[in-house]
């Protein structure tokens, strides 16, 4: 509990909360900051060769850039580099998670310095796994020219190829609320749509919202009785919220920073002043419009009457977009943000479970002569409807002293039961779900599968590399394959790390299932055997 007395939280420490691990002294984890710092720096060079710049950047025209760019030597380099870089990052995270084992008093001082450190050179590097940065330049300069990103893309900008966007945005909508509009609007303003530092500043409205995760995540964990520091190292200091939010520049990491500071708020008994955060959230990415029911449970009250819940909903709903509704004014931007929630975007991704499912089922059905298609997107459908069933499911049963968990649990269900997922879209949950408790147990060894598995996908997936550049093996396929020689030996040849993923609780389960299957079968022999040896005894 707070001093602000918040009814949200508990006086004893939930399942999530770690357990005492004597002999990993606190003092030690800065040899996990270094670590992780120098893999930063390993980035930092790395992306130089093979992160994305923009056409129209000076930097393209610099000698020590065109031989990292245009030479076969430079652009391996590079690519080991930022691959290697970010696997260090990996390593980092889970042995500051080891050396910090006990979570004593000094935790959170460590988590801070190692978020702050390993954050540092990711700040100036060339955008990497993704260049979605370049379209907010251009979303800025079509608001600045008195257009409307809702309704036209950035193909009608003069030279808009030269910003570096990608093509995939030319005629696209933007899906971003208008308080991100008015931010892009207002750097462009400040930068001339100059790319390199455009993208600077875009870093440091992400850092904002960083900052805000590490603000906030530690004190609403302690509403719940889960120790802030691991929170903090769990949803903030992994190398994905960093490479996503930082390098990448993502707006999301703004959105998340304002979403997880207004349910803090709510969750204190501020109720207006967290509706108003969670609608600054909405105003930057939409999505965060589901958290607006669960703060209206907050507010409701433990003991509130159905009609009280509705009335509060329609208060929460009302005072949000009555907001945005007036925040849509300038610039003449309406409420075209609704399209984001309305029509989202087509397709899927074949690694969301949607999406491979419904790969499956298209296969199966094709070989039996059915119109698999069809199949694949009933089951799609079907999923995003369920998704939907459980958020309603959630909002209007179980504990309310449990209401942030309920918001983080369909949050998740939303992302994960969607056809799309970008690698940063599970980073918009996992806040939440760590500050009302991760075990430590599948469920922390669940999060060290997925943060790892994106960031091999990111580090092979979005390479910038020119055409002409010969290259013994292509860009992609060298830093799969480095990826894959690194997260082989931290599962296989690293020993802390070995005993963390393979050698600890898995096989614990694992042996203890083996032994209770093998009990089980010595119940049923001995009963099978027990009436045999009552007719001996009664000879």
């Amino acid at each position: 509990m707070t001093a602000g007395g918040s009814h949200l939280g508990t006086s004893e420490a939930l399942p999530g909360a770690p357990a005492k691990t004597p002999g990993l002294a606190t003092g030690r984890a800065y040899l996990a900051i270094i670590e992780g710092f120098i893999g930063s720096l390993m980035m930092f060079v790395g992306s130089i060769g093979t992160g994305w710049i923009a056409n129209g950047s000076p930097m393209i025209r610099q000698p020590v850039v065109i031989a990292l760019r245009t030479e076969g030597w430079g652009v391996t380099v590079s690519t080991v580099l930022l691959t290697v870089g970010a696997m260090v990052l990996i390593r980092s995270w889970l042995r500051l998670g080891q050396r910090l084992a006990e979570w004593g008093r000094t935790s959170l001082r460590s988590v801070v310095i190692a978020v702050s450190a390993w954050s540092l050179p990711l700040l100036f590097c060339v955008p990497v796994f993704s260049r979605d940065v370049y379209a907010y330049t251009g979303q800025g300069r079509l608001v600045m020219e008195g257009q409307n990103p809702y309704e036209v893309g950035i193909s009608s900008l003069s030279n808009w190829f030269s910003l570096g966007a990608d093509p995939a945005w030319a005629e696209n909508r933007t899906p971003y609320g208008p308080y991100f509009l008015w931010l892009a609007r207002g750097i462009v303003g400040l930068t001339g749509a100059q790319p390199d530092v455009s993208v600077l500043l875009f870093r440091l409205l992400a850092g904002v919202g960083v900052l805000l995760c590490v603000i906030y995540v530690p004190k609403l964990a302690e509403l719940h009785g889960i120790n802030g520091a691991r929170a903090l190292w769990i949803s903030v200091a992994n190398p994905l919220f960093l490479i996503s939010f930082i390098a990448s520049a993502h707006n999301d990491a703004l959105m998340v920073g304002l979403a997880v500071a207004g349910v803090y708020f709510a969750a204190t008994r501020r109720y207006v002043l967290g509706i108003l955060l969670v609608t600054a959230s909405i105003g930057i990415k939409p999505i965060t419009v589901l958290l607006l029911p669960f703060i209206g449970v907050m507010w409701a009250g433990p003991a509130a009457s159905w009609p009280r819940k509705f009335l509060i909903w329609g208060a929460t709903a009302g005072i949000s977009f009555g907001v945005l509704a007036l925040s849509g004014i300038p610039y003449n931007l309406g409420i075209g943000w609704t399209w984001a929630i309305m029509d989202p975007t087509p397709g899927y991704t074949g690694y969301s479970p949607s999406g491979f499912l419904g790969q499956q089922v298209e296969f199966l059905a094709n070989v039996l002569g059915l119109p698999g298609g069809t199949f694949a997107t009933l089951l799609r459908t079907g999923m995003k409807w369920a998704a939907i069933g459980l958020v309603l499911l959630l909002m209007f049963r179980g504990d309310y002293s449990r209401a942030v968990r309920r918001m983080a649990l369909a949050f998740t269900a939303v992302v994960m039961l969607s056809p799309i997922i970008q690698p940063w879209y599970i980073l918009w949950f996992l806040p939440f779900l760590a500050v009302t408790g991760i075990r430590d147990d599948w469920q922390i060894r669940s999060l060290y599968v997925g943060v790892t598995f994106f960031v091999v996908f990111g580090a092979q997936d979005q390479l910038s590399v020119w055409s002409f550049v010969e290259l013994p093996i292509d860009a992609s396929s060298l830093a799969f394959i480095t990826a894959l020689a690194f997260t082989f030996y931290l599962l296989f040849l690293d020993a802390h790390t070995r005993k963390l993923l393979i050698e600890g609780k898995p096989l614990d389960l694992a042996k203890r299932g083996w032994k209770w299957l093998l009990a089980k079968r010595d119940a049923r022999r001995t009963k099978a055997e027990q009436p045999g040896r009552e007719q001996l005894g009664s000879r």
